[in-house]
């Protein structure tokens, strides 16, 4: 398959426009309205309960700027998985697909692709408006681009109720299913949300193929962040999946055991330009996309063989009085890393292009003080050989 740093398609993005035009009102209450949901997604989550796509004005904030974003991370991180292993077609399940989500970032990503297979999409969620919009934005982008091996089936239902399981089996198993920032939204009353979160899960895994794979992507949020770590941790535990991407190990989160802490990813993009007026009229600034994410499979593929001096930089190079440090993450779980400007050579000098989410190889970290005492922070010599073997 052909790698590329793709973002949505000027396409996708007319598809979108001509979907909202006139119900977004003036720039300025268009700003509003994108204010009002940047609060309720960040601050008064309490208020997500309220379907903010029955608004017309919130609706239409949504679809032209949160949903640009949310596709672009999506299709990042179908760039990240694995090559699927296709026999007649794509299969894709979308489940809480909201207004298509997930099934538009695949069908703008299979278009530009050109993958050489049929793509089926099954997109399930509670709301029948947002299965309406996900269609009309499907059929509007498939009319544009004159695609004709493609099709979208949807089915509402809620998936806390788990009827919609029923209704999607005989469509299994599929080659992808996606859950885009619906699972932090689900079980929020119940006594133990991170145990119905991983039935769910558990579930939807019995309908992936063999070779296939399970994305989630949540909002890069600590609560919804640690949420996702701790579902992961319980799938890992009863053994239902590995992780493909971002973990390079199968042991308990270590980004857990602080309860400051959670891991969520970092990754630059060119925004469009209508995310760019927005922003101006906002004073929001969307230079990077952010989020948290799992790529699990059933067949035990990870995204790099798995070695104990191999590990994912999960910080930004953090510059400081004459040295830089980042964190790193891997079995061995998390640890400070850092190198003086003043030992950077030849062999270490990939330390310098270090950034949140990239896997680096580091063939010595010294771990001692100047006394001969064990830090907890480990340093590069000289000497150290730094690659890094994936970026992102």
């Amino acid at each position: 398959m052909q790698r590329l740093n793709v973002s949505v398609s000027r396409r996708l993005l007319d598809a979108i426009h001509v979907s909202v035009e006139g119900a977004s009102g003036s720039p300025k209450q268009l700003a509003q309205a994108v204010s009002e949901l940047s609060r309720i997604f960040t601050k008064e989550r309490d208020r997500l309960s309220v379907s903010y796509l029955d608004s017309s004005q919130l609706g239409a904030a949504y679809l032209q700027y949160f949903l640009p974003v949310n596709l672009a991370k999506i299709q990042r991180l179908l760039n990240e998985m694995p090559t699927p292993e296709l026999d007649e077609s794509f299969s894709v399940l979308d489940l809480g697909s909201g207004p298509g989500t997930g099934a538009l970032a695949v069908l703008d990503w299979w278009q530009q692709q050109a993958l050489p297979y049929p793509l089926s999409v099954t997109a399930v969620d509670g709301s029948n408006a947002a299965l309406r919009q996900a269609r009309q934005l499907w059929d509007r982008y498939c009319q544009a681009a004159t695609v004709g091996a493609a099709s979208l089936q949807s089915y509402e239902g809620d998936l806390e109720r788990r009827v919609w399981l029923e209704q999607i089996k005989q469509r299994a198993p599929f080659d992808l299913i996606i859950l885009a920032n619906c699972l932090n939204e689900l079980f929020t009353g119940a006594q133990d949300s991170i145990k119905m979160r991983t039935c769910l899960i558990t579930e939807a895994l019995s309908l992936l193929a063999p070779h296939g794979t399970m994305l989630i992507v949540e909002p890069a949020l600590r609560e919804t962040s640690r949420a996702l770590l701790h579902v992961r941790d319980r799938l890992l535990q009863e053994k239902h999946c590995t992780v493909y991407s971002p973990c390079l190990h199968e042991s308990g989160c270590p980004a857990l055991v602080n309860p400051t802490d959670w891991c969520h990813e970092e990754r630059a993009w060119e925004p469009p330009t209508v995310i760019q007026q927005i922003d101006a009229e906002v004073g929001f600034i969307k230079d990077a996309l952010k989020f948290s994410y799992l790529l699990l499979r059933k067949d035990g593929k990870t995204i790099v063989e798995r070695q104990s001096d191999v590990f994912r930089v999960v910080s930004e190079l953090r510059v400081m009085k004459g040295e830089k440090r980042a964190w790193l993450c891997n079995e061995q779980g998390r640890q400070e890393v850092g190198r003086q400007d003043r030992l950077a050579s030849p062999a270490n000098g990939a330390f310098d292009q270090w950034h949140r989410g990239v896997i680096v190889q580091i063939e010595k970290i010294v771990r001692k003080d100047k006394n001969g005492k064990v830090s907890s922070l480990g340093r590069l010599e000289q000497s150290s050989g730094v690659k890094i073997t994936r970026a992102v």
